[in-house]
C-alpha cells in the first residue's frame, strides 16, 4: 500500500468526491467544499485531486469534455455521457474479455485495463425533445 499523507484539505476533497454520485469537476468539488464551510484555495483543491488520483484513491475521468471529472468508485465499471446536457452515469455491464484480446492482437499491446465511454442522450433530455 502506498503511504498516504491525508491532510485536512485532502481528506475534505476526498469526502466530497466519495459522497458524490455525479462525477464532479474540480470546480464542482470547490463549490461543494464552500457549501460545507471550507475555504480552500483553488490550487489546494486541484493539488488535492491530483494527489488523490496519484495515490489511486479516486479516478480522473477524461470524457471528451473540457474539464476532467472525478470518481471515487474504483471497481471495474464504464461510463455513459449525455451528448446534450453532459450528465455522466455509471455503466456496470462488463466489457467482453474478447475485446481486450482483439485489441491486443490488433495493436501488439499487452492490455492491462480498458475504460469505455458510451455516448448518447439521457432520458431527461430525450423527453424534452
Amino acid at each position: 500500500m502506498k503511504s498516504l499523507n491525508l491532510t485536512t484539505q485532502r481528506r475534505a476533497v476526498y469526502e466530497v468526491v466519495r459522497n458524490s454520485n455525479d462525477h464532479p469537476t474540480a470546480a464542482e468539488v470547490m463549490n461543494r467544499l464552500v457549501e460545507l464551510g471550507h475555504n480552500f484555495a483553488y490550487g489546494t483543491v486541484y493539488n488535492s485531486l491530483r494527489y488523490l488520483t496519484d495515490k489511486e484513491m479516486i479516478r480522473e475521468l477524461k470524457l471528451g469534455e473540457a474539464a476532467s471529472r472525478y470518481d471515487a468508485k474504483l471497481d471495474d465499471h464504464q461510463h455513459i455521457l449525455c451528448e446534450v446536457c453532459g450528465r455522466v452515469d455509471e455503466v456496470m455491464t462488463q466489457i467482453p474479455e474478447a475485446w481486450s484480446a482483439d485489441v491486443a492482437r490488433e495493436t501488439g499491446y499487452d492490455v492491462h485495463h480498458a475504460h469505455v465511454v458510451f455516448g448518447g442522450v439521457c432520458g431527461q433530455c430525450r423527453q424534452k425533445k
